[in-house]
């Protein structure tokens, strides 16, 4: 008999969903990100939001801002903490190059769509992306409507 093997939990910990609603993303990279170790444990605990999070091209390095990460009980008593200090995004150069080179373009940003684990490391999809205007908000969301209704005819009929 097979033994059970343990439940696997979700390798996300935050998803930037107004991110996919207010800009259309392009090209998507993946980034390690420099963090204390008492953000790893609130990262663990879920304690992450990162809906107001930006990514700043500064020197040739690559920043996440906005990101806010709750310390934890535990740690915020013996430890000085700032949930939404700025932090160092790891990325090769040539990446950081057309980062760079995109940004500078007319209308496009840098933004964090999400964080999750990669093994035992926290990684943050970033994307360039370029704003939307208030009627393809709208159009995007009729469209999902639209999806939504189709899928329930679907089921209506099916049975």
């Amino acid at each position: 008999m097979a033994a059970n093997k343990p439940k696997q939990n979700s390798s996300t910990i935050a998803l930037n969903k107004r991110a996919r609603h207010d800009y259309h993303l392009t090209d998507k990279f993946e980034a390690g990100v420099a963090l204390h170790g008492w953000e790893v444990k609130s990262a663990r605990a879920g304690k992450v939001q990162i809906t107001e999070s930006y990514v700043l091209l500064k020197d040739g390095e690559a920043w996440l801002l906005g990101t806010q990460i709750t310390p934890l009980q535990t740690v915020s008593t013996h430890y000085v903490s700032d949930p939404t200090r700025t932090r160092k995004l790891l990325l090769h150069s040539k990446e950081l190059a057309r980062l760079l080179e995109a940004t500078q373009q007319k209308g496009y940003t840098c933004v964090c769509t999400a964080l999750y684990w990669k093994k035992h490391l926290i990684k943050a999809e970033i994307a360039l992306a370029k704003g939307k205007q208030q009627h393809d908000k709208r159009d995007t969301e009729k469209e999902r409507d639209w999806d939504r209704q189709k899928q329930r005819v679907l089921r209506e009929h099916n049975k």
